[in-house]
């Protein structure tokens, strides 16, 4: 019996040592509750492959690859269209205390870009006062639409990560397209547009303590007729039309998730 005891000593002083290691071992995380906001660039149209029509939202869009790659509980409640009013109606009662991070892109609708660009396409037209109607816009009533949706994203989601995506040039110097009718100097101001577009996103934002992935340098080289592009010329359906395909929205992915 002597000689057993040293040997119970030892047995109950490493069972007592892997309790004790097992009890500082850190609980395996929880998933992230991950709640995607916001427009068609958002929702994934443009990438030709849709999980249903009304939203036009695609397993190829951004916060679906990223929910994917972080292992996130997933709302996807982007949708082709939206715009400001439509985020609060629709889109933020999906976050809750309980949000981790939050992805939105939206503005652009709004600003009614979507509309300049069809304009300037109609051949022989002049959107001269379309393209300066979006950049008053942009500088004077845009703001006071952001904040609303941002206001109402903290106030939900009080706890959340929160990445605003902005908006790409479309645009490079030459025209491949013989059914392009924008001209040279509209694509530049169109550029010029998507620029105000981005500046304004990304100062609100800011003002709200978010973080602004800024587009523009990722998708720089790959404008439409770069090549590769990672945005949809003029397209058929319409609707995918000036819209990130499934390589810019992969590098959309990796824009975003640099940001985590």
């Amino acid at each position: 019996m002597a000689r057993r005891l040293p040997r119970l000593l030892a047995l109950t002083a490493a069972l007592a040592t892997a309790l004790t290691v097992l009890a500082a071992a850190p609980a395996q995380a929880a998933a992230q509750d991950y709640v995607a906001l916001g427009d068609s660039y958002s929702s994934g149209t443009g990438t030709g492959s849709y999980i249903e029509t009304g939203c036009y939202t695609s397993t190829h869009a951004y916060p679906y690859q990223l929910a994917q790659q972080i292992g996130a509980n997933f709302s996807f409640k982007a949708c082709s269209g939206a715009r400001t009013g439509d985020v609060l109606n629709n889109q933020v009662s999906a976050l809750n205390a309980n949000t981790d991070l939050v992805t939105i892109s939206i503005g652009g609708n709004d600003a009614g870009f979507a509309d300049v660009v069809t304009q300037c396409n109609i051949p022989f037209s002049n959107c001269n006062d379309d393209i300066a109607n979006a950049n008053s816009y942009i500088a004077n009533t845009l703001p006071g639409k952001l904040d609303a949706v941002y206001d109402q994203i903290s106030s939900r989601a009080p706890n959340a990560r929160v990445i605003v995506v902005g908006y790409p040039k479309l645009f490079k110097g030459n025209n491949c397209s013989v059914i392009n009718g924008i001209s040279a100097a509209e694509r530049t101001a169109l550029n010029d547009t998507a620029d105000r577009l981005s500046g304004t996103i990304g100062n609100r934002a800011a003002a709200h303590g978010f973080t602004y992935a800024d587009a523009r340098s990722t998708f720089g080289g790959h404008a439409i007729c770069d090549s590769p592009s990672w945005i949809n010329g003029l397209s058929w359906p319409i609707i995918e039309s000036y819209h990130p395909n499934r390589l810019g929205h992969d590098g959309y992915t990796s824009l975003v998730a640099g940001k985590l």
